[in-house]
């Protein structure tokens, strides 16, 4: 998938091997789509979507790589960092947040939040010393110790596309859906940050203030990353209220800017220095929550189509790819003991991560609320390493000096490949053994949910004794904002909404369009 070719020949040369490099990448996208489709139609759970278009990819390029192939048609091919963090992942990213139901999500936002943070920096923490005591144990290649923890670091980033698309297909409790489809989104910027932040230590070895310098760069990632989506998501609701676009001469412009919106998120976060992933989360439930329902209905219908669209076509691509690259790729495969005692160590990282997490979440959670234990191990085996971890790993062969870089990407590679195949072709199997396919998607969301899935606000006594209007406007105030839910429903929703009495209809609406899109379309996500 490159941009040029890694040969330069007469301009009539390049552009026919560009004609049959974007020749073959079509061939594969439709060879990718149908036979998702077959295997979906026939319910064979062992070979899902993601893991055929990795097999393609797999294939094709070990074809090309015993082939005559010419470089020139060959350089198309190749699986560009930079291209996967800006084009591919922000349409996957904000169709997650768009299609998400916000009410499970946030009413779990606390142990999402727990496994996405303090989990990923158990499990890179854990993954990084275990590799560094197995290389002082002389297990497997020895790696400098800063070097163990970007390798846990990357290697964290959870990406279970393959997993939810089956969660979906089998019908799982909502809570354990979202607890899955929360922890991977954010758990990406976490690992991408200490990722990051871990290189800069590298390069700069220095003081115990390192460990605070993590934390608060994350923080300072995080909560900046949020900020941004939620503003822009919040400007673009105004703008589509106030600016009378919901005519019918103007619903191509208004489509348009929709849209830009998500990218300009994006972008502005990176070109902060923050994390584009985090950005464009926020910024797709904002706008699904108040953007949406200030369009018209026939632009509604076209935006949920079209990002739905551009999505599963940018998941296919990367596995496509992923797989591809990973069969022309160099690898360094004389470090077999490197790849092997990693998946152990993974394996125990993922366990340290999910059940101490859990642990804590159900310290401060009534009985009812607790994560059962069944869940906790659905989400143990869901956190399966894919696109994310692939990018970063093939990051690191710049990063590292001396071929350590190489070692990392093999076996990150390895882990890849193994955990796409092997655990997402056995979810279906894995779900049904744990007893939660089934579990329905109307299990209750807590105490502080009614009826109408809306978060009841805490009763107030009035205090006949008192005749203080102040007080009494102060308490009524504190009602309907003792809750995000109470709040928004009472103030953001009028504020940022032309349409307050549609609100509930249209996200309605919308979730049905994507769930009924999902069972007959493409990769759900």
């Amino acid at each position: 998938m490159g941009i040029s070719p890694a040969e330069s020949g007469s301009p009539e040369k390049e552009q026919q091997a560009a004609g049959v490099g974007i020749l073959l990448q079509i061939m594969m996208l439709v060879l990718s789509f149908v036979l998702g489709h077959v295997l979906r139609r026939h319910k064979f759970y062992y070979l899902p979507e993601a893991s055929a278009s990795l097999l393609i990819g797999l294939i094709v390029g070990g074809l090309a790589n015993i082939s005559n192939t010419e470089t020139s048609i060959r350089a198309w091919f190749n699986f560009h960092e930079e291209f996967f963090f800006l084009f591919l992942l922000p349409p996957i990213i904000f169709q997650s947040g768009f299609s998400l139901s916000a009410k499970p999500f946030f009413s779990n936002f606390g142990a999402i939040v727990t496994f996405a943070i303090l989990g990923t920096f158990i499990a890179s923490v854990v993954t990084g010393v275990l590799v560094y005591i197995g290389g002082r144990m002389y297990l497997m290649y020895g790696l400098p110790f800063v070097e163990c923890l970007m390798f846990g670091a990357l290697i964290s980033a959870t990406d279970p596309v393959t997993v939810l698309s089956i969660f979906q297909e089998l019908g799982t409790d909502t809570n354990l859906y979202a607890l899955v489809f929360g922890e991977s989104v954010l758990n990406d910027a976490m690992a991408i940050s200490l990722y990051r932040t871990m290189s800069i230590v590298r390069k700069h070895a220095s003081s115990a203030q390192n460990f605070f310098m993590v934390i608060f760069r994350f923080l300072e990632t995080f909560v900046g990353s949020m900020s941004a989506g939620v503003g822009v998501g919040f400007v673009s609701a105004l703008l589509f209220k106030y600016a009378g676009l919901d005519v019918d001469n103007l619903q191509n412009l208004e489509c348009c800017l929709f849209v830009l919106f998500p990218y300009f998120s994006y972008m502005l976060a990176e070109g902060l220095g923050l994390s584009g992933i985090v950005s464009i989360l926020f910024t797709a439930i904002v706008m699904k929550h108040y953007s949406y329902s200030n369009l018209s209905e026939n632009s509604q219908q076209f935006v949920s189509d079209f990002f739905h669209l551009i999505s599963s076509l940018a998941e296919t691509f990367t596995f496509i790819y992923m797989g591809f690259d990973i069969a022309m790729e160099k690898h360094s495969w004389s470090h077999l003991g490197f790849i092997f005692f990693s998946i152990i160590f993974i394996v125990v990282a993922r366990a340290a991560n999910v059940f101490s997490c859990a642990y804590l979440v159900n310290l401060v959670r009534p009985v009812h609320r607790q994560i059962p234990l069944k869940h906790q191990k659905a989400l143990w085996y869901s956190g399966l390493r894919g696109a994310m971890a692939f990018a970063l790993a093939l990051q690191s062969v710049h990063d590292l000096p001396e071929g350590r870089g190489q070692i990392i990407f093999t076996a990150t590679t390895a882990i890849v490949v193994l955990s796409v195949l092997l655990i997402g072709g056995s979810t279906g199997t894995m779900l049904e053994a744990l007893h939660v396919v089934g579990d329905g998607h109307d299990s209750h969301l807590g105490e502080s949910f009614d009826v109408n899935n809306g978060y009841v606000a805490p009763s107030f006594k009035e205090d006949g004794t008192s005749g203080n209007g102040i007080k009494m406007k102060l308490k009524e105030f504190h009602k309907r904002t003792s809750s995000f839910t109470a709040l928004d429903r009472n103030y953001l929703t009028p504020f940022f909404t032309s349409q307050n009495e549609d609100d509930e209809g249209g996200e309605a609406l919308l979730d049905e369009r994507i769930s009924s899109s999902k069972r007959g379309g493409f990769l759900g996500q």
